[in-house]
């Protein structure tokens, strides 16, 4: 009898590890996302965003600060052109960073952006970032990296200073077929 009563507890415990398991790989990710882009928690900015017109605040000036990391699995040189820039909420701002694939062997890479304080990610607008596609750079190539930014006029009085910070992450594998046939995005060209 008891080794009935073990083996009900052990299959019990293995249906929720395996429970939580799919839990944790498939459902909590996509409420974790959804979650951070409703409330700007972990400083995640939003997709592409089409620009209208909109009154410049030319009575208030917002500081950006731009910082480049490279995952640790990531060889390229990455950074941004500027430290910082000073721009008027409502105003359109250009800026680009610099990658360089300084490897003997064709890579690809995602640029992950983050944003500090988190309150401002809601108010941080990217009309063109590098950050919405994979970058792909041949061995010893270099390439500039565009982003174009509103900060929205509707920043909150007491924000000053937005940093705006991409890790870059090797993401050559899931694309291994691409780049042993040395074919270049067409999204990328021009």
């Amino acid at each position: 009898m008891r080794i009935g009563e073990n083996t009900k507890i052990s299959i019990k415990l293995l249906a929720f590890a395996a429970s939580m398991l799919v839990f944790s790989i498939f459902i909590l990710p996509p409420i974790y996302d959804a979650f951070c882009e409703i409330t700007g928690l972990n400083g995640k900015t939003g997709g592409r965003y089409q620009a209208v017109p909109a009154t410049v605040d030319k009575s208030r000036i917002v500081t950006v600060q731009f910082v480049a990391t490279n995952n640790e699995n990531m060889p390229w040189e990455f950074r941004p052109s500027v430290i910082s820039m000073k721009v008027h909420p409502g105003e359109v701002k250009d800026m680009v960073f610099i990658a360089a694939n300084s490897t003997s062997r064709n890579m690809v890479a995602q640029a992950i952006p983050s944003l500090v304080p988190f309150k401002a990610a809601q108010y941080f607008h990217k009309t063109e970032c590098f950050c919405f596609n994979q970058q792909e750079l041949m061995a010893g190539e270099s390439a500039e990296l565009p982003l174009r930014f509103i900060v929205d006029p509707d920043l909150p009085d007491g924000i000053n200073t937005i940093t705006l910070s991409y890790t870059l992450f090797d993401v050559t594998e899931r694309f291994a077929n691409k780049t042993d046939k040395n074919e270049i995005d067409p999204e990328r060209e021009g």
